[in-house]
């Protein structure tokens, strides 16, 4: 099931959060799409926002549609972002980079006064773990981070291109991202972000913890309902 409904549900209802004069950020994702297709519409209507983006691909979206854009290098705040995630549980911690922008999806939440997270009924689950963890690596010495990740106990792969799977996906900041596959629920997903962001190599990983002030989770019944 593809959950469009549900995504659309959750993007189009963040809408309402966005008011006028602010600085908004963008995540990555099929659902952050709609909510960036809706805020396209407000902003033709009038609302007066301006935005930074987590990824090139939200970047062109918005810019295609008229939303006015910040460099996030000329900013220190963010007023709110709207974002996804792969995973969240009910205490609002996630796993996030599915789309490969996790690193900027973290930086610009970490700007942010106020991180406001929407998702398909899917995505919730009672635990982290039991799925794909994503962390972004550094290109130099590939095998030796990846050695260093193993000896934790963690397995996984590079990820690949969709379009074309013999070449290794790059992320927008010319990094490769190393999928871990989780057989269980993760015991304390701190700790396990802790592990690996100190080996050398490891940019960043897709634990986002006591990140998000709130969440809208949608339903395929049109129904909605808000998490923390």
């Amino acid at each position: 099931m593809s959950y469009e409904n549900s995504k659309k549900t959750a993007g189009y209802l963040a809408v309402d959060y966005i008011k006028d004069n602010m600085i908004v950020g963008l995540g990555t994702g099929s659902t952050v799409f709609f909510f960036v297709e809706k805020l396209i519409e407000k902003v033709k209507q009038g609302l007066q926002v301006q935005a930074v983006s987590s990824s090139i691909e939200t970047l062109e979206l918005a810019k295609n549609g008229g939303i006015p854009l910040l460099d996030i290098n000329k900013i220190e705040t963010i007023d709110i972002t709207v974002d996804g995630a792969d995973q969240i549980d009910p205490r609002g911690n996630m796993i996030k980079g599915g789309g490969g922008a996790l690193f900027r999806e973290k930086m610009v939440a970490s700007l942010s006064k106020n991180v406001l997270i929407i998702v398909d009924e899917s995505k919730v689950v009672k635990s982290l773990g039991n799925g794909i963890l994503p962390i972004e690596i550094l290109p130099f010495a590939i095998l030796g981070i990846i050695n260093r990740i193993n000896k934790l106990g963690f397995k996984g792969k590079i990820r690949l291109k969709k379009e074309d799977p013999s070449t290794y996906f790059i992320t927008d900041n010319g990094n490769y991202i190393f999928d871990i596959s989780l057989k269980s629920d993760l015991v304390n997903p701190l700790e396990t972000h802790q592990k690996l962001i100190e080996i050398p190599g490891v940019c960043e990983t897709g634990l986002f913890l006591n990140v998000a002030n709130q969440a809208i989770i949608g339903y395929e019944n049109g129904e909605t309902k808000t998490l923390l």
